[in-house]
Parts: C-alpha cells; sequence; structure tokens
C-alpha cells in the first residue's frame, strides 16, 4: 500500500526497518499506538488522537520525546504529502527500545515513528456479530488505560472466534458478564429511541468517536445514556451500530441470528459526524 513514514527527523515512502529481536518492543510488547484518520483532506479529532497516544505512552511507562502538538503538525504534513483525495489511516506509535532487567522497560529508550498510509474508509454496508467467549481485562489486570498494542491479541481472537462462527465481528464483555464493546469498535444499542452505550468503566477505551458521536446525538436533541448493557438488552435491540475510528459509523445489520435493517439512529450518528468533520479539513477540495 501506499504510505509515508516519518522517524528520526526523515520523510520517506519505504517502512523503516527499525526493530530487531533484542528490542524490548518486539519481545515483550512495549508498544502504544493511536489510529486517526484523513479522509479527502478531513483530519476529524487529530489533535485528541495525538493527545492520547502521549497519554498512552506515559500509561505505559514511557518517556515520550515528541508532545501532541509536535505528532499533530507531523500526522497534517503526512497528510498533505498523500494528496487531497487520499483516504487515510494515521499511525502515530511509541515504542520502547530497552529494558530494565528482564522485563522493567527502560523509559529513557522511548522511541517513535509515524505512519500515514492508504486505507479507503468503509462504506455503511454494514456487519454482523454475535457474542464471544472472550473477555475484556479489569484494570487490575492489564494496562487498560492506554491504547497497548498487547491488548489487541485478545480482540483478535474474539473476532476470529466469531467469523469461525460465520459473523464479521464479536461482541465483547467486561469481566462481570455486562457488554464493554464489539471486538474492533465501540457499541451503541437504540431502544424506543432512546441511545445506550456501555459506561466507561475502566475496562474498554472509550473512544474518541464515541464521545463525538454522543454529543453530535444529544446536540441534535437525541437521548443518549451511557449506562450498563446486557447481553438480554442486545437481545431485544430496535438498532445496533458501531464507533470507531476507522469506519466512524457502520450499522449491525445481523446480530446472533437476528436481521436487523439499518436504522434511523445509525444514519443520523452517521450523518452527524461527517457534517461536523467538514470543519476539520486541512486541504481543499479538489476542483
Amino acid at each position: 500500500m501506499a504510505g509515508v513514514f516519518w522517524y528520526d527527523g526523515q520523510w520517506s515512502t519505504e517502512e523503516p526497518k527499525i526493530m530487531g529481536p533484542m528490542d524490548h518492543a518486539m519481545w515483550l510488547g512495549s508498544i502504544v499506538f493511536d489510529g486517526a484518520r484523513g479522509i479527502r483532506g478531513l483530519v476529524p479529532d487529530l489533535d485528541l488522537h495525538c493527545a492520547r497516544v502521549v497519554r498512552s505512552a506515559r500509561a505505559m511507562l514511557m518517556e515520550p520525546k515528541l508532545d501532541a502538538a509536535t505528532i499533530e503538525e507531523l500526522c497534517r504534513e503526512g497528510v498533505r504529502r498523500m494528496g487531497p483525495e487520499a483516504e487515510l489511516y494515521i499511525r502515530p506509535m511509541f515504542f520502547i527500545r530497552k529494558g530494565l532487567g528482564a522485563a522493567e522497560p527502560d523509559p529513557a529508550s522511548t522511541d517513535f515513528i509515524l505512519s500515514v498510509y492508504d486505507s479507503p474508509l468503509p462504506p455503511p454496508n454494514g456487519f454482523s456479530a454475535c457474542l464471544a467467549p472472550f473477555r475484556r481485562p479489569a484494570p487490575d489486570q492489564a494496562p487498560t488505560d492506554a491504547k497497548a498494542a498487547a491488548l489487541y491479541p485478545n480482540s483478535a481472537r474474539a473476532t476470529a472466534w466469531a467469523r469461525k462462527n460465520g459473523y464479521d465481528n464479536a461482541v465483547v464483555c467486561d469481566p462481570d458478564g455486562k457488554v464493554a464493546e464489539f471486538a474492533t469498535a465501540n457499541m451503541m444499542m437504540v431502544k424506543d429511541g432512546v441511545v445506550m452505550t456501555p459506561a466507561a468503566n475502566g475496562t474498554f477505551l472509550a473512544g474518541i468517536t464515541r464521545a463525538r458521536v454522543i454529543g453530535l446525538l444529544r446536540e441534535a436533541g437525541r437521548e443518549v445514556r451511557e449506562t450498563t448493557v446486557t447481553p438480554a438488552m442486545l437481545a431485544d435491540a430496535d438498532e445496533i451500530f458501531a464507533t470507531g475510528n476507522f469506519a466512524k459509523v457502520q450499522p449491525c445489520t445481523r446480530y446472533e441470528g437476528r436481521d436487523l435493517q439499518p436504522g434511523p439512529v445509525a444514519a443520523q450518528a452517521r450523518e452527524l459526524y461527517f457534517a461536523w468533520a467538514e470543519g476539520s479539513r486541512i486541504l481543499p477540495k479538489a476542483a
């Protein structure tokens, strides 16, 4: 795929070869990242994504040497280099080079790389999902306050389990058996016109796009509750949809074998989101 990469003060169109078997990140997973979007010149909430990757680094005992504003300007430069019509994934990443003893990371060895590459925005065609037997960890079991690479294998096995059973995605619960999120995005459901989404309890990353959609729906007069969501509530939902950076707003069109129509609330959320995102344009529209 076409992309640009910034590392150690230099831009390149080739992936830098920066990690070896003795690096702490490769051996023990000391990596954090964030995912933002460049969508035909739009960079919605880019500042918040850049701030979060710095927070994630600190939560993982790193010492980030770049601040959020510097990272944001690098991201904007990467988007400009890819052109006004590109649909992009923007991935700033911190990682640890060295360890202190067997497992403890050496904060002074924190390194940074930025990748900006082609990644088309999926159309809002919908997806199927089922409840998976894997759960999100509690905050005292894993670094759930960071967007840490180490958390993603658990989500990956939930998704693989769902696909093996004929679904596109998985619903993952928290340690108490309450719904946390989809394996790859945050979740919202609708019942009798009211939007409900799992309340942030530290077991999942309450995302930037999630927060943006909640705010936009409330501004539009829609009731949105951050609350406990149970599997039984999903089974009776009028609508279920996902919010996340990669696909933004996507309807769930089949849950646990029950067909669902793409609903008006998901459509409204997507329309509101992209109308708002126009204000984040950094490149002029193509003629």
